[in-house]
Order: C-alpha cells, then sequence, then structure tokens
C-alpha cells in the first residue's frame, strides 16, 4: 500500500480510538471537566501529562531545529527538561497542597482581589492562544504532506477533532486520550529512530548511535557519525555541526525563558490535581519525567540522522533526479527551490534561498504552475547568495523516514504519531482557556451564583470558542512551531511564574506588588515580539536587539522586570492580611496543618 493509504488508515484508526475514549468518559459535572473528579491513578496521569507535555514542538519541530542549529538546539532540551524538573519538584506539591486547580484561582485567593484573578485569567488565555497556535500548525503540517491536503485545510480538521473529544469530555475525557496518544506518540518516534539508526551506525539505540561510528557499504568505518555531518556541513559552505552560531548570552536567556516559563504553564500545572493526594501528584510527576525521557533522549540522535540523510541526498543533484519525498514536501508548499544559476541542480549552502517564506505561482484556475524542469514556480525574489533551496525546519521528523528510504507503513506511523503530540497539548491548552473563562471569570468573579449546569455549559461555549481562535493562529502563525511555542513560555516566564514563587515562597508579597509585576512582564514581553516579528521583521537580528538578546529569550529579562517592580511595590505597600500569610504557612508547612495521610 501507498503512503496515503497506511495514513489514512493509521490516522483513522488512532481518530476513532480518542473520539471513542472521550464519549465514554465524557464530563458529567464541573469536577469532572475540570480535574477530572480528581480520580486519575498515578500512572495514567504520568502518561497523560508526558502527553500533554510533549506537543508538536516535542516531536516535529524540536529535532528539525536542532538539525538546523547543531549545538544551539540543546536550549530547547535543556530548557524543556530543566523546567518540568523545576515545575514538579519546586511549584506543583505547593500548589497541589493550596487545593484550587487553576493558576488564576491560586493567584486570586493568595493575592487577596479578584482584580488580580482576572489579569492571571487574562495572561493564561494570552499565554495559552499562543502556545496552542503551535500545535494547531503542527496539525496542519502533517495534514498537508500525507493527506494531501492544504496546511489550511488541515488546521479545520484538527480543530474539528480537537473539539470533539475536549468540548465532550473535559479533563477526564482528555487524560484518558492522552495516555492512548502518548502511546501512538512514543512508538512512532522510536519506531524510525531506531530503524535509521541501524542503517547509519550498526546501532539499534539511537541515543548510542548519535556517537557511534558510521557503517558504509555493510562495514563499521573509522569516521564518528557527528564528524560526518560536520564534514558534510563544512564542505556545503555551513559552519560544522557541532559549533554553537548563537551568542552565549542568547542562548542563556532562551533556555532561562524555556525552562522557568515551563513550570509557569497553566495546562502542566493543571495534572497535578487529577490525582487524590500530593503523594499521587509526586508518583504522577516520577512516570512523566520518565515518559518524557524516552522522547527528549533520542531527539538529538533524530536530529542528526535527519541533517546527514538530507545533506548526503539533495545537494548538487539534478532537480530532475530529485527523489519522490523531496518534489512530494515541495507540493505541500514545505519545500521551495529557486533555480538562480539556471543549471537544473539544487545548490543548497548556507544563507537564504529567497526573501520571506515562499509564495508559489498559481494559473487563473488556482492550480501550481511549473517551471522548465517540472518545480513549482514562486512569486518569491531570489535572496543574494548561492543556496538555492528552502527546507522548513518543522519537516525534518515526518521527512526523515522518507528520506532515509523507510517502509510506508512507518512514514504513515509517523504522521499518526506527530497528529497525536499536537493534539494532545492542544486540548490540554483549550481546557485552560475554558476552565479560566467559566471558572475563574464567570463563577468566580463575575456570577458566583451560576448553577454548575450552567458552569459546565460556559466551559464547553467558552472551549467551542477558544479552538476557532486557535485555529485561526494555526493558519497565521508567527514562525516555525518551536518558535511559536518559545514564544508563549517566555510569556509564561514573565507573567506567572513570578507571581506564583512569591506566593508561594515570600510572605509579603502583596495585591499591589504582583498585579503591576505581572502587567509590566507580559506588556514588555509581547511588545518586544510583536515589534520584532510582526511590526519589523527586517530588524530581527542580533544588531537590534536589546543587549543581543533575540525574541525568544526576551521572556527572561520580562521575568526579572516583573520580580523587581514586584518585590519593590511590595515593600513599600500594606503587608498581605494576617489569615493570607498563615495561609502560605500552611501552604509551606503542610505538617502543621495537614494530615499525614495527604502528604
Amino acid at each position: 500500500m501507498d503512503v496515503r493509504t497506511w495514513t489514512f488508515i493509521l490516522v483513522g484508526l488512532s481518530f476513532a480510538l480518542y473520539i471513542g475514549i472521550a464519549i465514554r468518559s465524557r464530563a458529567t459535572s464541573t469536577g469532572e471537566f475540570y480535574v477530572a473528579g480528581k480520580g486519575v491513578p498515578s500512572l495514567a496521569n504520568g502518561m497523560a501529562t508526558a502527553a500533554d507535555w510533549m506537543s508538536a514542538a516535542s516531536f516535529i519541530s524540536m529535532a528539525g531545529l536542532i538539525s538546523f542549529m547543531g549545538r544551539d538546539g540543546a536550549m530547547y532540551l535543556m530548557g524543556w527538561t530543566g523546567g518540568y524538573v523545576l515545575l514538579a519538584l519546586l511549584l506543583a506539591p505547593y500548589l497541589r497542597r493550596f487545593g484550587k486547580f487553576t493558576v488564576p484561582d491560586f493567584i486570586g485567593d493568595r493575592y487577596y482581589s479578584n482584580v488580580a484573578r482576572v489579569v492571571a485569567v487574562l495572561c493564561a488565555v494570552f499565554v495559552s492562544f499562543t502556545y496552542v497556535a503551535g500545535q494547531m500548525r503542527g496539525v496542519g503540517v502533517v495534514f498537508s504532506r500525507f493527506l494531501e491536503v492544504d496546511v489550511n485545510t488541515g488546521v479545520i480538521v484538527g480543530m474539528c477533532i480537537v473539539l470533539i473529544y475536549a468540548v465532550l469530555g473535559g479533563m477526564k475525557g482528555i487524560t484518558y486520550t492522552q495516555v492512548a496518544q502518548y502511546c501512538v506518540l512514543i512508538f512512532a518516534y522510536l519506531v524510525p529512530a531506531i530503524f535509521i539508526s541501524i542503517m547509519l551506525t550498526g546501532n539499534p539505540v539511537p541515543q548510542l548511535g548519535l556517537g557511534a561510528n558510521v557503517v558504509e557499504e555493510g562495514v563499521k568505518g573509522s569516521v564518528s557519525l557527528l564528524d560526518k555531518l560536520n564534514g558534510l556541513s563544512t564542505d556545503l559552505g555551513f559552519k560544522a555541526y557541532t559549533d554553537g552560531q548563537k551568542s552565549t548570552i542568547d542562548i542563556f536567556f532562551i533556555t532561562a525563558a524555556l525552562m522557568v516559563g515551563t513550570a509557569g504553564l497553566p495546562h502542566v500545572i493543571v495534572r497535578f490535581y487529577t490525582v487524590k493526594r500530593v503523594r499521587d501528584a509526586r508518583m504522577s510527576a516520577f512516570w512523566a519525567l520518565l515518559f518524557i525521557a524516552i522522547l527528549y533522549t533520542v531527539a538529538p540522535a533524530v536530529g542528526v540522522f535527519a541533517r546527514t540523510n538530507l545533506l548526503e541526498t539533495i545537494p548538487n543533484k539534478s532537480y530532475a533526479s530529485a527523489p519522490e519525498w523531496f518534489k512530494n514536501w515541495e507540493d505541500a508548499g514545505l519545500i521551495a527551490w529557486i533555480d538562480k544559476n539556471g543549471d537544473g541542480k539544487i545548490q543548497y549552502t548556507s544563507g537564504n534561498a529567497m526573501k520571506e517564506k515562499p509564495q508559489f505561482q498559481e494559473d487563473a484556475e488556482g492550480q501550481q504552475t511549473r517551471g522548465e524542469h517540472g518545480q513549482r514556480l514562486l512569486k518569491n525574489k531570489p535572496a543574494e547568495g548561492a543556496n538555492e533551496l528552502y527546507v522548513d525546519r518543522d519537516i525534518m521528523v515526518l521527512a526523515n523516514p522518507e528520506i532515509a528510504g523507510l517502509p510506508n507503513w512507518v512514514i504513515a506511523l509517523v504522521a499518526a504519531g506527530g497528529l497525536a503530540a499536537a493534539l494532545s497539548t492542544a486540548a490540554g491548552l483549550l481546557l485552560v482557556i475554558s476552565t479560566s473563562v467559566a471558572h475563574d471569570l464567570i463563577k468566580r468573579t463575575i456570577n458566583p451564583e451560576i448553577t454548575e449546569k450552567g458552569e459546565l455549559w460556559a466551559a464547553r461555549l467558552a472551549a467551542a470558542g477558544a479552538v476557532v481562535v486557535a485555529g485561526y493562529f494555526g493558519i497565521n502563525p508567527p514562525g516555525f512551531v518551536a518558535q511559536v511555542v518559545a514564544f508563549a513560555f517566555g510569556l509564561a516566564a514573565s507573567s506567572f511564574f513570578p507571581a506564583i514563587i512569591l506566593g508561594i515562597f515570600w510572605k509579603r508579597a502583596n495585591l499591589y506588588g504582583v498585579i503591576t509585576g505581572m502587567i509590566v512582564g507580559i506588556l514588555f514581553t509581547s511588545s518586544y515580539i510583536i515589534y520584532f516579528k510582526f511590526i519589523n521583521p527586517a530588524a530581527n537580528n542580533a544588531e537590534h536587539w536589546l543587549f543581543g538578546i533575540s525574541p525568544e529569550g526576551i521572556g527572561t529579562i520580562g521575568m526579572i522586570l516583573n520580580v523587581v517592580i514586584a518585590c519593590a511595590i511590595s515593600m513599600v505597600t500594606k503587608a498581605p492580611p494576617r489569615e493570607v500569610q498563615e495561609m502560605v504557612d500552611r501552604v509551606r508547612y503542610p505538617r502543621k496543618s495537614f494530615k499525614e495521610s495527604d502528604s
């Protein structure tokens, strides 16, 4: 069977499984909709947390960025894994003891103000929408290639699927759906990685294959895979793969933004409320870290495998003899070639092939127009330099099995895995948005007398509205999937994280300081990102950045501003009420006020 047929079968079966689980586990109360009735086993919750965590950015884009960035791509690994450890060990146990299941709820009660709650709601919604845009973009990328539909059509299909099980099942349905999605995505990630590791190095363990010597004509040589990739890169005019390109300060600030932003993401925090006890939350964190590590330790190897295969198969080849996978991804709009010198060969070197992202020509009937070699013609003007090839970084993991010539069922399996990763995180984020609107805004602020049935309907309507907005951002994303997600983490770092940390560990933190800090932090960070990504993208380079810090890392500066302002204002204004300070003591020292059975 061809790839498309296999994809229809595997994706169709996985979608049927997700919807079936949602129907069987549909929520009938707000407790089930928000926190799955607090009855999820720690193992299942750990697996669901891992699926929630490993988004399209982790599955699709992270290894793609590593394959292009080389050593610099390690900041995504360090930032995201470090952030999860920070969340699981430092924040989650205290928030779980607090007893409320949303970040705005914590902030509203800790800072004794509905104003603080509303500000937190707005920040949660803003961050979640930014994050979910990357997930919907990932869905569109998968559909565009493997089901041969437009990227935008793929986003719309993904919207419909996630709408069904997120709105119907709430957290109860999402949790068990994510257990299934984790199984699909991790199997889909490991199988091609193992295949390719054996092909390139003879070692079936991808983590070990990364540092092993290459196999040529069935015999293991004396050159390591990384040395070979360095040679391929420098021969084509790229920097050595293991050399860094970004400045140290930018890498530090991006890593820090990813780490602290991770710890402040509300869709992960809420996971620790779906179990019965604090002890179960700790076990969930352990299981989740184990399940996450399986993918994250393989990702660097996948990036190296993909880059090596790409550089060996495409550069200096004639377009007419280009492999089928190359033209398939070109048809999907995610690869583009512009023949600058007219020789019909694909020149691939450093620099941009064209100005801006590819925009393809179409005839009056909306059909693709082709050049003399059969390539899709572009509207873009060629950029300076010899490079003629544009490769969307988001396709590297998805295209890797095709580049390596793996069986069609493996290629289709990767497609199903990419969709599972994107949809699992999208559902969690949409639930956060609906919870923030229905529970934190309507129930806790606007209409405290609303019935449980009315609140449940409000949550479902909010989730449906969020899906539509998320779809729009998925169709019009501000960057690659992992970059979009990096922006979300930066926004979380500059808003939520300081408020949570100060709220737990500093009794003197008060309403006035924290609200001002959150507003300043997120406004500064979002303004910086919007300016360089939307208003003046031509200036988006180190020469114009503040202290040489890119938009992906500016959230760290926003966080620092947040903390400084919050602390300064808290010190010169009235201290929190005594009962609030006592509440902080109860959260930090639970044995003084909580039963041992809950510890």
